[in-house]
């Protein structure tokens, strides 16, 4: 039969035969460095969209309103991240960042909604 060793550490493992680590501290460490990249990305993009929330939450307190792009801007939203998109059926394109959304409408003006039945 042949030792097995952690996987993190390399100290020789005693127990169970399928195990592959020595302690949970091992364990945790591991698989942490194993999905820290890919980890930190998504981290960064949910941080983009939960602000894009607030602002549009703030902007738009009463479950509808109108705003200009530079109000958004100056607040710093990102127009590249959203989770969702409605299209009417005369094609207009509403951008959701959860259940708060914004239309892009004449002169550089956004009509701001909240989507009531967003989660059912």
């Amino acid at each position: 039969m042949q030792e097995k060793t952690c996987l993190e550490c390399g100290t020789k493992i005693f127990g169970r035969i399928d195990k592959k680590f020595c302690s949970d501290q091992c364990r945790n460490s591991y698989n942490n460095k194993l999905n820290s990249d890919g980890t930190n990305y998504i981290r960064n993009i949910n941080n983009i969209l939960r602000k894009n929330r607030r602002i549009l939450m703030s902007l738009n307190p009463n479950g509808k309103s109108k705003t200009h792009r530079s109000k958004l801007a100056e607040k710093g939203f990102d127009f590249n991240y959203f989770t969702n998109t409605y299209t009417t059926k005369a094609g207009a394109i509403y951008y959701f960042c959860y259940e708060y959304g914004y239309l892009p409408i004449d002169n550089d003006f956004f009509a701001l909604v909240k989507k009531q039945e967003y989660v059912d």
